[in-house]
């Protein structure tokens, strides 16, 4: 380990390994330099010296480092542009009091989830298939806007509030619990995630894993942070270009360089505005691997905090089934099958299974084939048993007004042969459409 005093680095020196105050807060990492601010808070902090198992790769001369700082000042404003009007083109053109309106939006969500909630108890009063899907939807786009909310706020206020988004977090949480099998089958379009990128993500990101922390248990506060970890936890690509994420093609080497510091930049945001420390390492560490070979820290799993995990393993399942411009969305079976195989053991074996038994083997929204010949959509998983999921059978003639049956498939006369690939999902989607038009 080599040790620097902090009064002998120059500002924007560069550092081939990880960049330390002690063994557990980092500075800085490659590609990343260090600041004059940074020194100087270091300084501020009581701290005399750092540590790397690196060495300094780069200097700068004083008048060099002024125009540097100059520049990333400009840049920063560049990009937080940039990244406004990436968020604003899905939310509408915001006015300087709709930014602020965050807190209102707060609170409608939770009016709406409330009646949801009221609607799931009351038997007495119901709405039909068609109008609850409609009503869920509703929901969720509103969810969705108190994210852009939440991220354009920060990159025109650099303003987070953590009360406020923790309650619009135990709200989703609610949304989730209540009807989770329908709002599980709710998939952006690829019009929609290109309007909005990190918004479309990070949302169902935050849907798979809150609905992964409900299937371990966990207590409603931990249940909260680790939603709030998630719902930010991609809040610092606003400090990069968007056309690095928005990328229609394979991406240089500098350029994932790049898109690598983005947990570092989440995790500072997060420390710069007292989030507490938990949600702050699950930002940090979501792109960490069991096996050490993820980033920023390469820290094993041992290391990585549970949030981090949980975290992981939802971003990587969204990933494999969101529409991209620069690749076709794959089945959220053939995901669940790519995440179960667990290659190189990137995931937590125990995470996994908390997604397969929250999703089911062939996962919720799935169209499929059974045995006795008719096709149906998985809709709900069945306790204990996640290779055979309750489905709703496809029936041109049922009325929307009518309540979808759920049906128990099973090994013997109620199997699933296969899962529609995705043309004739939509095949079969077009023909019931045009028959109840």
């Amino acid at each position: 380990m080599n040790s620097y005093l902090l009064s002998e680095i120059e500002p924007d020196s560069n550092f081939s390994a990880d960049l330390m105050l002690d063994s557990n807060f980092m500075l800085s990492t490659p590609p990343c330099s260090i600041s004059s601010k940074t020194i100087a808070s270091a300084v501020k902090w009581g701290f005399t010296q750092v540590y790397t198992l690196g060495h300094v790769t780069l200097k700068q001369n004083a008048a060099k480092t002024q125009k540097t700082e100059e520049f990333q000042e400009t840049q920063e404003v560049i990009l937080n542009t940039d990244s406004l009007k990436r968020i604003s083109s899905q939310t509408k053109d915001f006015s300087e009091t709709e930014f602020n309106s965050v807190s209102e939006d707060s609170l409608a969500l939770k009016s709406e989830v409330e009646y949801a909630h009221t609607l799931k108890t009351n038997k007495a009063k119901k709405l039909n298939e068609k109008a609850l899907v409609d009503l869920l939807e509703s929901i969720y786009n509103d969810f969705q806007t108190f994210i852009a909310k939440t991220y354009t706020r920060y990159a025109t206020h650099a303003k987070l509030d953590l009360t406020e988004i923790s309650e619009t977090v135990k709200y989703l949480c609610t949304y989730i619990q209540d009807y989770r099998r329908y709002v599980l089958r709710i998939i952006p379009s690829l019009d929609e995630r290109n309007k909005n990128f990190l918004v479309s993500h990070s949302m169902r990101s935050t849907v798979l894993a809150i609905t992964i922390g409900q299937q371990l248990h966990m207590p409603e506060e931990k249940l909260t942070e680790l939603g709030v970890a998630s719902l930010l936890h991609e809040i610092g690509m606003l400090r990069l270009p968007p056309q690095l994420y928005m990328n229609s093609k394979a991406l240089s080497i500098s350029e994932k360089a790049k898109i690598a510091t983005h947990p570092i930049l989440s995790y500072n945001i997060l420390k710069d505005a007292n989030f507490p420390l938990s949600i702050q390492l699950g930002v940090l560490e979501h792109h960490e691997r069991e096996t050490g070979t993820g980033y920023p820290r390469h820290i094993t799993g041992d290391k990585i905090s549970l949030y981090a995990k949980i975290i992981t393993v939802a971003c990587s399942f969204e990933a494999i089934t969101a529409p991209r411009q620069f690749k076709e969305a794959r089945t959220t079976y053939e995901a669940m099958i790519e995440m179960l195989k667990n290659e190189k053991h990137q995931y937590d074996d125990i995470v996994l299974k908390a997604l397969l038994y929250s999703l089911s083997l062939f996962p919720i929204g799935a169209y499929v084939y059974l045995s006795n010949g008719k096709i149906a959509q998985v809709t709900d998983v069945s306790p204990g048993n996640p290779k055979n999921p309750l489905v709703t059978i496809i029936d041109a003639n049922k009325k929307d007004s009518e309540e979808s049956e759920l049906v128990q498939t099973n090994d013997s006369n109620l199997k699933i042969i296969r899962v529609m690939n995705k043309k004739e999902a939509s095949d079969v989607l077009a023909a019931l459409n045009k028959v109840q038009a």
